[in-house]
């Protein structure tokens, strides 16, 4: 901003008077523009598309568990299997895509500092950074499957289910890593378009090719049950990963080419990546506690929880679209100083957020008993959904706070700040409420309402903390 104004201010005292009074006018017009637009139409020209990306994932999950969930043979079962392995993949998936993040926070802050070209190496060695690890990660678990869903509880047939869809699911990792790279350089652009084209892609893939692997067709191709589903989200992630690097290439100045040495900001990714890291395993350790429960209150229980979970995960990256348009705009904010703008955005944020909660929560009461039988025909299943499913629905609103601020401090970089509050409300929240709940047999009651609890302990500290950090700086702009 400053050699825009240098310039502005020399032409117009060197000028003749003419002049000077056409380029003054032209000069506001312009400082004018420079402020971000938050409008109403701006936030969502970024957060429907976003939204829409951010459906992908657990809408692949909600298909797998729908149509696995109406198999022939074992479906209960099989619905369980889903549960542990979707829970530990979204563990691994959670952990190092907050890569995508730390992306888009850095491109962002230097997008708004008019920098960009000094961080256009980053994405390329972000991704082989994040898909290195992701190949390390596979070649660890992958032999040691059985004991790691022994942990969560699982045995028997659920046992062996969980390990033939794990061996063909987790092969899609690297491909999945790859993509939220991507994701997280077009965020830094200011671009939600090209994700949720990809998006859907990956999305209309996964639930015809559930159908068709799953059920199998007469004649053509073999019922393949639960596997089916496994190969069905592998090949959805690969074809996502080669149209994310299409889309990248053709419409941006970044490209994929590792150069080094390494640019200036990897540091600074790690680090933030290293805090979402912790944050992340603080996370994952509440959804583990969770699901341990769930699995120790019987098939029943677990399968229910299974359900439940994944539409609480859809509801969350439904809300991930208003999160996102927050970390985009917010990283940008940052880096211009536009502190009085921030503030704005974050109260129009949570408007809309709270609004779009309330919208899911009414959907889902209008179709309560409906939504349960999409996933499975079973009456001691359902029964136990129904008795929780208002707890997911009532949270929603209160979701929309916690995600849109969340979104807004990793588009800052303040991951630091994520980091403490989430160990906190997970290791002094959430087990305790969760043990206690247990001990006064609440079941699967306990674990929805110690997920709110835990979701009031990380909203409200982002909300004092955002306004006790930006309001002075706003107020001296």
């Amino acid at each position: 901003m400053k050699p825009f104004i240098d310039a502005k201010v020399h032409f117009f005292l060197n000028g003749n008077r003419l002049e000077k009074y056409c380029y003054m006018l032209k000069f506001v017009s312009e400082f004018l523009s420079l402020k971000t637009n938050i409008g109403f139409r701006r936030i969502h020209q970024l957060a429907i598309p976003a939204l829409i990306a951010g459906i992908a994932e657990p809408l692949i999950s909600i298909t797998d568990t729908a149509i696995i969930g109406n198999i022939d043979v074992y479906a209960k079962e099989s619905l369980g299997a889903v549960a542990i392995v979707g829970s530990f993949l979204s563990m691994l998936i959670w952990v190092f895509a907050q890569v995508r993040s730390a992306v888009s926070s850095i491109i962002s802050q230097y997008l708004g500092a008019n920098r960009l070209e000094e961080v256009k190496t980053l994405p390329a060695q972000a991704i082989l950074i994040v898909v290195s690890i992701s190949l390390l990660i596979i070649a660890v678990t992958y032999p040691f499957a059985e004991y790691i869903f022994k942990v969560y509880g699982a045995e028997h047939r659920i046992l062996a289910f969980s390990i033939e869809y794990y061996e063909i699911r987790v092969f899609g990792l690297p491909f999945t890593l790859f993509v939220f790279a991507v994701f997280g350089t077009f965020r830094g652009l200011q671009n939600t378009f090209y994700p949720m084209i990809v998006a859907i892609i990956g999305a209309v893939m996964n639930i015809v090719l559930d159908w068709v692997l799953v059920y199998g067709i007469d004649g053509f191709i073999p019922a393949m049950n639960i596997k089916g589903a496994a190969y069905a989200s592998v090949i959805s992630q690969v074809f996502m990963a080669i149209f994310a690097t299409i889309f990248l290439v053709k419409n941006t100045s970044i490209r994929l080419k590792v150069v080094f040495p390494f640019n200036k900001e990897i540091p600074k990714l790690v680090k933030m990546v290293f805090d979402l890291f912790l944050r992340t395993v603080a996370l994952n350790a509440a959804l583990i506690f969770a699901v341990y429960s769930a699995t120790s209150y019987g098939s029943d229980a677990l399968a229910a929880y299974g359900i439940g979970i994944q539409i609480w995960f859809f509801g969350a990256f439904f809300i991930d679209g208003y999160s996102s348009a927050g970390n985009i705009l917010s990283g940008r904010l940052l880096g211009a100083k536009e502190y009085d703008t921030l503030i704005k955005l974050g109260n129009r944020l949570l408007v809309y957020g709270v609004l779009a909660g309330i919208g899911l929560a009414g959907v889902g009461f209008l179709f309560y008993y409906s939504l349960g039988a999409v996933f499975i025909q079973d009456k001691p299943v359902l029964d136990q959904f129904y008795h929780v499913f208002w707890i997911v629905l009532v949270m929603q609103p209160l979701c929309a706070l916690t995600f849109i601020y969340d979104g807004m401090f990793k588009g800052m970089g303040l991951t630091g700040y994520l980091r403490n509050l989430l160990l906190i409300a997970t290791f002094l929240v959430f087990i305790p409420s969760l043990l206690l709940f247990d001990f006064l047999e609440l079941n699967l009651q306990g674990i929805w309402f110690t997920f709110i609890l835990w979701i009031a302990a990380r909203g409200f500290p982002l909300v004092i903390k955002f306004r006790r950090k930006f309001l002075p700086l706003a107020e001296k702009n």
